[in-house]
């Protein structure tokens, strides 16, 4: 017998050698050819639409048009800008409807979303409910507010005189004068497209605030209620923590967003009255466009880049900070303990100085509707908090619950009462309109406005062109950002990590720095006034959205399932095409309807590239049924319903699609 103990080892086979890497692949990655494939399409796209027209516009900031020539004038357009008091004018308002938007915004978002947070039933009803402002496209938003302000045909001066409001109002000098001219009084003008900018972007707020008190550890209020902590406290010092991170993204992508504002302002006032409310986005077009100098149009909007750099630099690094590992304490290893207390402190305290010098006819009123809200928000806090502690409980929930109640029904009244005066306008006559007889209903109920917008006018054609373009520029963004984000997210090359950051930037760019250089190429390519220019431009603000969602879902779906599919046999493409694309049906879809209603209500590049009835898209056509001041206040209300509905359906269908797909994304991007 043998000795064990003597008896050699077995000989273990040698594992299979890793394939050999090639000089290029060691160079470029290993999946750079595949990733050359996928990547190709979106970077093309990226480059010709988005990256090269803002090089261009730099060249042509630094020529001027004299008669049929270009020439080169340097930095005469910049240093023009000095003494031009309407580009001055334009930067303040801008400033003051971005500051004053945000400050409400943030207040109301973060008061609805606590609300929200607290129901036990109905909350997805009523979320769905506040969502529709920020789904229906911003020209009805337009319209309706502004049939709403209207002084003889509109129901705000009827309400607010009725109910007894708009007399004190006048009285405490919140308006100057009773009835109020809202869109034609330069101290009112500006606080109307405010308001109306606060309830188009309160649902954002709402939302995003939700799924952050929804991240919080529910465990940090139950030990904080057993060491005693008072409502407030538990407010103070744990939501407002655990939020932090999302208000500053969710402000810092409304500010932008809403300092480039160009539609929902030229809509509603286009700048008026005089300069009162055009934004620094107006000064360029006018320059621009209507003036044909494009140099000077081009050296406006990139005088306002370094700001937006600034923003947008600051937003990308809170986006990635989840990316990196130890990120999410750089900002704290810079600063101490006692300066993160006193930074938010020092930026209200600046904000507010500034505000009192750039509008101080607007300051005190906005602070004193803005301490009503926060006030009795506070008051009724102390008051369960107090009932609370002397054991009283029964109480503190009927206080409670029933100042919850009356907050929810006047937001609910804010966000529908447009809505509903949009929808009974569009079925009254003509003759009940210029009567103000029942403003509240129609009597009789009639299709009258329907019938006289397909009449004469070209309403189906506009309707046609919108589904065309929306439809070819989400199939092209669906397409280019699923090859691109899988590439992103699954396969290796260099510059991938240099790509997903280039993209987010792309993102948040607003289409204020493209419109002008993309119509320079719009016209050196014969384009102009043609379908194609809006398809090839909605994908400069569809297809970076759509390739940063799907980076991020894509990572979110396990890897050993394309593995597994590799190991029998399947290329990398099959695997994509076979495993991956079917499990991420829900960030497809949410994308597809996320481009989709974007294209859909879409108004910049529409408005600057197309002039011929024939091409219109609905937003545009909607805006030159208006001839001076001639409003047809009934059609315009019928075509708001007819453009809303498909949009409204759409969410309304995929909503829980929408919520998955976002939330993957979210999570991994």
């Amino acid at each position: 017998m043998t000795d064990l103990r003597t008896r050699p080892a077995p000989v273990r086979p040698a594992p299979r050698p890793a394939p050999s890497l090639s000089p290029s692949q060691r160079l470029l990655g290993r999946d750079w050819r595949l990733a050359a494939m996928f990547v190709g399409p979106t970077l093309v796209l990226v480059a010709g639409l988005i990256l090269f027209p803002i090089v261009d516009s730099v060249v042509t900031s630094t020529t001027e048009r004299h008669g049929a020539e270009t020439v080169f004038v340097g930095l005469d357009n910049y240093t023009a800008l000095v003494g031009d008091t309407l580009f001055h004018k334009g930067v303040l308002n801008s400033f003051v409807f971005t500051a004053y938007a945000e400050i409400f915004k943030v207040t109301l978002g973060l008061i609805a979303a606590l609300m929200l947070h607290h129901m036990r039933r109905g909350r997805a009803i009523v979320a769905g409910v506040i969502l529709l402002p920020w789904v229906v496209p911003t020209v009805v938003t337009a319209f309706t507010w502004r049939s709403l302000f209207d002084p003889i045909f509109g129901s705000v001066n009827t309400l607010l005189t009725d109910s007894g409001i708009g007399p004190a109002l006048a009285t405490i000098g919140l308006v100057d004068r009773w009835p109020a001219e809202w869109l034609s009084d330069p101290a009112l003008a500006m606080p109307s497209v405010i308001l109306v900018n606060v309830w188009k972007g309160i649902p954002f707020f709402t939302v995003t605030f939700l799924a952050g008190l929804k991240a919080i550890d529910s465990h940090l209020y139950e030990a904080a209620m057993v060491d005693g902590a008072s409502p407030w406290q538990r407010f103070l010092h744990i939501t407002l923590p655990g939020l932090r991170h999302v208000m500053i993204v969710t402000v810092l992508l409304s500010s932008i967003w809403t300092f480039n504002n160009f539609d929902l302002i030229w809509l509603m006032t286009q700048g008026g009255p005089g300069d009162a409310t055009a934004p620094y986005v107006m000064v360029a077009y006018s320059k621009a466009i209507q003036q044909l100098q494009l140099g000077a149009g081009a050296a406006v909007t990139l005088v306002m880049l370094p700001i937006i750099a600034v923003l947008v630099v600051i937003l990308v690094r809170m986006m990635r900070r989840n990316d990196l590992p130890g990120a999410s304490d750089l900002g704290r290893r810079r600063l101490s303990p006692g300066q993160r207390r006193a930074l938010p402190w020092v930026i209200v305290v600046l904000s507010a100085l500034v505000l009192v010098w750039a509008s101080p006819h607007i300051v005190w009123k906005a602070a004193l509707v803005l301490a009503v809200f926060v006030v009795l928000a506070a008051a009724v806090g102390r008051l369960v908090s107090v009932l609370a502690a002397r054991g009283n409980r029964l109480a503190a929930r009927v206080v409670g619950g029933t100042s919850s109640g009356i907050a929810l029904v006047g937001l609910l009244g804010f966000v529908l009462a447009p809505l509903y005066w949009m929808t009974v306008t569009a079925f009254k006559s003509d003759d009940q309109i210029v009567a103000r007889t029942d403003d509240l209903w129609p009597t009789p109920w009639t299709t009258e406005q329907f019938t006289n917008l397909f009449t004469g006018r070209a309403f189906g054609t506009w309707y046609l062109n919108t589904i065309l373009v929306s439809v070819a520029s989400t199939v092209i963004a669906l397409i280019c950002a699923a090859l691109a984000g899988y590439a992103l997210a699954r396969l290796r090359f260099r510059g991938s990590e240099s790509f997903t950051v280039t993209i987010l930037l792309t993102y948040v760019m607003p289409g204020a720095l493209l419109f002008i250089p993309l119509y320079q190429m719009m016209s050196g390519i014969g384009l102009n006034d043609s379908l194609w220019s809006l398809v090839l431009a909605y994908p400069t603000f569809t297809l970076p959205f759509a390739t940063w969602l799907l980076v991020g879902y894509f990572k979110s779906i396990p890897a050993d399932l394309e593995e597994a599919a590799l190991v029998d046999g399947c290329t990398r493409f099959g695997a994509f095409l076979r495993i991956v694309l079917p499990l991420a049906k829900p960030g497809l879809l949410a994308v597809a309807l996320f481009t989709l209603t974007n294209a859909w209500n879409e108004f910049l590049f529409a408005f600057v590239f197309i002039t011929k009835d024939d091409y219109k898209t609905l937003p545009v056509g909607m805006q030159s049924m208006i001839f001076g001041d001639v409003v047809p206040q009934g059609q315009l209300a019928a075509a708001s319903l007819l453009i809303s509905i498909p949009v409204v359906t759409m969410y309304a269908f995929g909503q829980r699609f929408l919520t998955e797909g976002l939330t993957a994304g979210a999570v991994k991007g």
